[in-house]
């Protein structure tokens, strides 16, 4: 079995959006949309802080699909469209997607967004890998953890172009993985456990 996911420090992350801009030049995301967000905790704006000026600190949280093992939009999906990959991955067959947006609803981390309209691109047209699939209007998408790229045996375009090397891409199935090693040295950690969905993206500090 493969269960690729990717690990996170906090403490190494600046907040910089490198991930979420990279994201979208390689997936060729449409305006107006963002699979990857970059998130303050303890905040209810980006790039926010605690504490009162001039003692403020800041501690970042990028959040996208989180891979799921037990995937709460796979179990709402009424068409199929959503499915976990033999490779640990959650994703979309947009063939099947029919926009009923249930997916959205049950997912607790919000990590999909949904073509209201024809996708619109600046400049004015589709960027990014080629073989990454075109969504068209009326269907939900969201991070594939770069399928096309991983498939290919490399990293998702996050972890290649992050600058401070805050992530850490690999199988956890491979107990001696860099993954896995950080995560069980490092108390990762996961978003919403008590949902119960079993996240494939870790945190750690």
């Amino acid at each position: 079995m493969t269960k690729l996911a990717i690990a996170i420090n906090q403490t190494r992350c600046i907040g910089c959006q490198t991930c979420a801009f990279a994201c979208k030049m390689q997936n060729g995301v449409p305006e107006g949309m963002r699979w990857n967000r970059v998130l303050t905790e303890g905040c209810d704006v980006e790039d926010g802080a605690r504490g009162t000026f001039p003692n403020l600190e800041r501690t970042y949280t990028p959040i996208a699909c989180q891979h799921c093992e037990n995937p709460a939009c796979l179990r709402v999906c009424p068409t199929g469209a959503t499915y976990k990959d033999d490779k640990g991955r959650v994703e979309i067959d947009y063939d099947k997607c029919i926009g009923c947006r249930m997916c959205m609803a049950a997912c607790p981390y919000n990590a999909r967004v949904f073509n209201w309209g024809e996708p619109k691109y600046s400049p004015d047209f589709v960027y990014g890998d080629s073989s990454v699939p075109a969504r068209r209007k009326g269907v939900a998408e969201k991070c594939t953890l770069c399928k096309e790229r991983t498939d290919r045996g490399e990293e998702p375009m996050c972890v290649t172009c992050c600058p401070a090397k805050a992530r850490i891409y690999g199988d956890l199935d491979d107990p001696e993985s860099e993954i896995s090693q950080v995560i069980a040295k490092r108390h990762g950690y996961v978003l919403l456990e008590e949902q119960g969905t079993k996240p494939q993206v870790y945190y750690f500090k």
